[in-house]
């Protein structure tokens, strides 16, 4: 019920959030121990509740999945996995949440109640708003924050930046994907832009949400103060929400699994990799 690929797709923003903590100038790095303490807890963090996210999106969507010809093969309205079962799970996945944040200090333990609240809120969004793709954009999107916090006890412009790009990437590619479901939200009373405005439309306000993603990616890396790699990095994940886009332009259906699954799971890993590697290769600090 829950792909543990779809949690790998993610974690590139929790790394995210971690490389950038830890090359801050006001940050004062831990003991070694700790250091792999917080980054391992981070994780377990990260997947837990992801995790217990879509679990809990799975069992309050129970009744749509079912009356959808696209989802009615997911595992509880088939039967495969016992409704039960989907419970258990998704409690087993906040208590390991809320015990990996309350190892990293009370903060982050206390902080890990509101971040449930939001995350799994989401899930119930679409019911009274068009705009529950920017809320799933922001309940993901807060990993680099969460993770700023969890390892420094402040937060900062920078992992702001990050969060609010990160945001807006998730927010398009969610509306990029409803664009399959328009008619049966409108039959069903569920929101969506594409419901609410219209494919063509909503397509073009994903657009917009990239573009902005971008900016606030390049926002974030002049505050860091990273270099030159990361900032070409950047013009290769322009040109993957390029490819994406091209391969949705007409609305039509047939692509938007590749541009959902693949094309994302490229631009997640890039922004990653290129932080990583401004960070990690010997050239020009800034631009």
């Amino acid at each position: 019920m829950i792909k543990f690929s779809h949690s790998i797709f993610a974690l590139p923003f929790a790394g995210i959030g971690i490389i950038e903590v830890l090359n801050w100038d006001a940050f004062q790095v831990p003991g070694t121990s700790e250091l792999v303490h917080r980054i391992l807890a981070s994780l377990i963090c990260m997947v837990s509740l992801r995790s217990a996210a879509m679990g809990f999106n799975r069992i309050v969507d129970r009744r749509y999945d079912a009356a959808n010809p696209r989802t009615a093969s997911r595992e509880i309205p088939a039967g495969t996995i016992p409704l039960k079962s989907a419970v258990v799970f998704t409690v087993l996945g906040l208590l390991v949440f809320v015990a990996a944040a309350f190892s990293m200090g009370l903060l982050v333990g206390y902080l890990s109640f509101a971040a449930i609240v939001f995350v799994l809120g989401y899930s119930l969004t679409k019911r009274f708003t068009f705009l529950c793709h920017y809320f799933l954009g922001l309940a993901i999107g807060l990993v680099p924050s969460a993770v700023w916090i969890a390892f420094s006890g402040t937060l900062d412009w920078i992992a702001v930046y990050w969060s609010l790009g990160l945001a807006l990437y998730i927010a398009g590619f969610d509306i990029i994907y409803s664009c399959q479901d328009v008619e049966f939200d409108r039959s069903q009373g569920l929101h969506s832009l594409p419901g609410a405005m219209g494919v063509k439309n909503a397509l073009w306000m994903a657009r917009l949400s990239h573009i902005m993603a971008l900016a606030c990616f390049g926002r974030a890396g002049l505050e860091a103060h990273n270099g030159l790699i990361f900032f070409v990095g950047l013009i290769a994940v322009a040109a993957l929400f390029f490819y994406e886009h091209y391969l949705v332009r007409d609305g039509g259906e047939e692509n938007i699994p590749v541009a959902f699954f693949n094309v994302n799971a490229w631009v997640s890993s890039l922004l990653f990799v290129i932080l990583l590697a401004d960070r990690c290769i010997p050239l020009p600090t800034t631009l």
